[in-house]
């Protein structure tokens, strides 16, 4: 049995589709906090629980073999041990490539932090070290639906972005195939896209023009602080261009390499989920 976290996100969804689709019989079961609501697909057992609560996740770890863990949603320390006490062999964790680029920030090392409970736990482990998110786009959503200007700094650096069901895809590999256990997975997309190529690449899949205005990183600071207080935002600020290196900039062929199937560009991501943009 395999159980996956966050199994209504952007990733959870992506992997339970491909765990039934191609994981070789395994039975997998998605935690929710709300059963009823989660439309899994079939085949897929919904158990309720939540990550801040540990004691909720510990009947969802009846029987699981493999887990699919998404960190610093809950008390990382206390899941993993009552993964263990469960039965539970193999964890595939999803860190951030920041923890390979950006050590010194704070969230990554908080990422650090949890990859090193999860090395120390006792389970066989696979780590996950994606860049950013394809679907980080969906902050501009609500402008871009309104026919306002997209704002955003650093317009022109360009960021390998990955697919969220790219990291689907080799979660399902490192959790259902062998020779995946103690590995390190640095995850990226097939090239560097900036910011507004990704709008430019958002209009093109509603099938009209979307405004595009490049800020100051002062103004970008002033709206991201409230939301993700001081130390986060400028911590976002910097990989996202304030503070890029070489490291985060490269394209990996991680994804083509454990899947077989090249990852997936911005473009692909954007025509998906059109219908969120209009």
């Amino acid at each position: 049995m395999l159980l996956v976290t966050g199994a209504t996100g952007n990733i959870g969804r992506a992997l339970l589709g491909e765990v039934r689709a191609r994981g070789a019989g395994w039975p997998v079961r998605g935690l929710t906090r709300d059963a009823a609501r989660a439309a899994f697909p079939a085949g897929v057992e919904a158990v309720e629980g939540d990550l801040a609560e540990p004691e909720s996740v510990k009947r969802a770890l009846d029987g699981v073999r493999s887990l699919f863990l998404l960190s610093r949603l809950g008390p990382d320390a206390e899941i993993l041990t009552a993964a263990r006490a469960a039965g539970v062999e193999h964890v595939v964790l999803v860190s951030s490539i920041t923890a390979l680029t950006h050590p010194h920030l704070g969230p990554a090392r908080e990422n650090l932090r949890v990859e090193r409970l999860v090395k120390d736990s006792g389970l066989a482990w696979t780590i996950l070290r994606p860049t950013q998110f394809a679907s980080n786009s969906l902050m501009w959503a609500e402008a871009i639906r309104a026919g306002e200007t997209v704002r955003a700094p650093y317009a022109d650096t360009g960021l390998p972005t990955i697919h969220p069901a790219d990291i689907a895809s080799v979660a399902r590999v490192a959790l259902t195939e062998p020779g995946h256990r103690g590995r390190t997975y640095a995850l990226t997309g097939p090239k560097p896209v900036s910011a507004r190529h990704q709008v430019e690449a958002v209009a093109a899949a509603v099938g009209r023009d979307v405004p595009f205005a490049e800020i100051s990183r002062q103004e970008a600071y002033a709206q991201m602080v409230a939301v993700f207080g001081d130390e986060a935002a400028d911590a976002v600020l910097d990989v996202t261009g304030g503070d890029v290196n070489d490291e985060l900039l490269a394209v990996r062929d991680t994804v083509a390499r454990i899947t077989g199937v090249p990852a997936r560009p911005f473009r692909q991501w954007a025509t998906e989920n059109a219908g969120l943009f209009r």
